[in-house]
């Protein structure tokens, strides 16, 4: 049972200035939300102690840090049991280059975000994945532009 108390207009702009700056001060969220320090800390405590706050990060410049070239690999397996699912899991969770990772309905069965600084540097991801783990098929497909990225989840359904 979910013992959480239901979100208000102050704690949807509390999660909404933390996800714009996890790095605001406690006096900033409090002015910007209306609502006195302490009244304001013990609402981020609780959004924290609830769930709605997972942790506070602090976002790269992934060109910056030379992993400016984004991939996304669709991959199909023919084993759909236990231990490969496990198996895989411990391959893509060991390799950092490997940001995103998804189990998928249709017809693929995960799809990966993959980001590196080169083709040679996503040759090295991949080599990785097919001598460590069985794949029946894996569709590479490097983003020619970011239009559009966030970090930040609509908070209209909460």
């Amino acid at each position: 049972m979910d013992s959480s108390q239901p979100l208000d207009k102050i704690d949807k702009a509390i999660l909404d200035a933390l996800q714009t700056n996890a790095m605001a001060s406690l006096q900033e969220i409090s002015a910007l939300v209306h609502l006195s320090a302490t009244p304001c800390w013990r609402r981020i405590q609780r959004l924290e102690r609830e769930g709605f706050i997972l942790q506070r990060v602090a976002l790269l410049n992934p060109a910056r840090l030379n992993v400016g070239v984004t991939v996304f690999v669709s991959v199909r397996t023919s084993q759909h049991n236990e231990a490969w699912a496990r198996r895989f899991t411990e391959v893509v969770t060991a390799i950092a280059e490997i940001v995103e990772f998804y189990r998928m309905s249709g017809e693929i069965d995960y799809l990966l975000r993959v980001v590196v600084p080169d083709i040679k540097g996503y040759d090295a991801v991949y080599q990785r994945l097919i001598r460590e783990v069985e794949l029946s098929d894996v569709s590479s497909s490097f983003a020619m532009e970011q239009i559009k990225f966030t970090t930040a989840l609509p908070l209209g359904y909460a």
